[in-house]
């Protein structure tokens, strides 16, 4: 019997595909627990179109990514931040800093987990931060720490 799957199910397959399982392990098991539906003529078409979204959407979210990813490159932000006599910072400059400068001077959200600070910044000066922007999308981030005056 075929069948679309609903969930993934172990050894058949992932969630969206459709697969050929065994009349009794369909009629058993699949479709009692709603893990699957039978791949009727409309169901199939109810998958390539949902197909066809998932891919219109994802290429529309790539492009928002790579156009997020340009206008990174040309943008400055600054942070300001207190510091003790030394001239170091007290604590660090942290992600949700760096974010919320970003929105804030730019208007251009990004969540604080997407920023990749490969060491955390203590210190007053220039930084290059890597941004993750999702479907292998990444942008540079031009970040000046300041003192807060």
């Amino acid at each position: 019997m075929k069948v679309i799957l609903l969930a993934d199910v172990k050894g058949q397959g992932k969630k969206g595909e459709a697969a050929n399982v065994s009349d009794g392990y369909a009629r058993n098991y699949l479709l009692p627990r709603k893990l699957a539906v039978a791949a009727t003529e409309d169901n199939l078409r109810e998958l390539k179109q949902r197909e066809r979204a998932n891919a219109a959407r994802e290429a529309k979210e790539k492009l928002a990514a790579q156009s997020t990813a340009e206008k990174l490159e040309s943008l400055v932000v600054k942070v300001t931040a207190r510091s003790g006599e030394s001239g170091k910072l007290f604590g660090s400059v942290t992600s949700q800093e760096i974010s919320d400068a970003l929105r804030d001077q730019h208007g251009i959200e990004i969540e604080k987990n997407r920023i990749a600070q490969a060491e955390p910044i203590k210190a007053f000066g220039a930084y290059e931060i890597k941004c993750k922007l999702g479907y292998e999308v990444s942008g540079t981030l031009h970040l000046i720490v300041a003192e807060k005056s």
